[in-house]
């Protein structure tokens, strides 16, 4: 685990929220290589499957022509719903770091944990917590800015 990824992480979940977006940022890296980066993008694109994980994922894979992503991590600021911990898990990720625990959709743990079911033919590693309170922040000011 590199918390210089999570930070990077961050920083694309801020800009997330700059664009009017959930802030929620993702970074894969091979070795200490960053491979793809993500952000959410649901609102300007107008599709409910653009989170930052599947942006991510999309980036490492067309860097490394081959969604085989073997020996990558994910370090990602929201524990990833059942979409992006089914997506993480057909790409083989290895591991997925996470920092702020999801009470309402969060599958890595909270609500389910798909990445340990051994009824997967790949079950990625997962550590949760990393950063939570800045990662928790970004999410309760944004929301706490729309309530306003």
């Amino acid at each position: 685990m590199n918390i210089d990824f999570m930070r990077l992480a961050i920083e694309q979940a801020r800009e997330a929220a700059k664009n009017d977006e959930v802030p929620v940022g993702a970074v894969i890296v091979m070795g200490n290589e960053i491979i793809g980066i993500g952000q959410n993008r649901k609102e300007a694109s107008k599709c409910a499957v653009h989170h930052a994980e599947i942006e991510a994922i999309e980036a490492a894979c067309t860097r490394l022509d081959n969604w085989h992503l073997d020996g990558a991590d994910i370090y990602v600021t929201l524990e990833p719903c059942a979409m992006c911990a089914g997506a993480i898990i057909n790409s083989r990720i290895r591991h997925i770091y996470f920092g702020a625990y999801d009470k309402k959709a969060g599958c890595c743990g909270t609500l389910y944990n798909l990445p340990s079911d051994k009824r997967f033919n790949h079950r990625p590693g997962v550590e949760g917590g990393i950063l939570a309170e800045e990662c928790a922040a970004l999410l309760s000011a944004f929301f706490g800015g729309k309530r306003r």
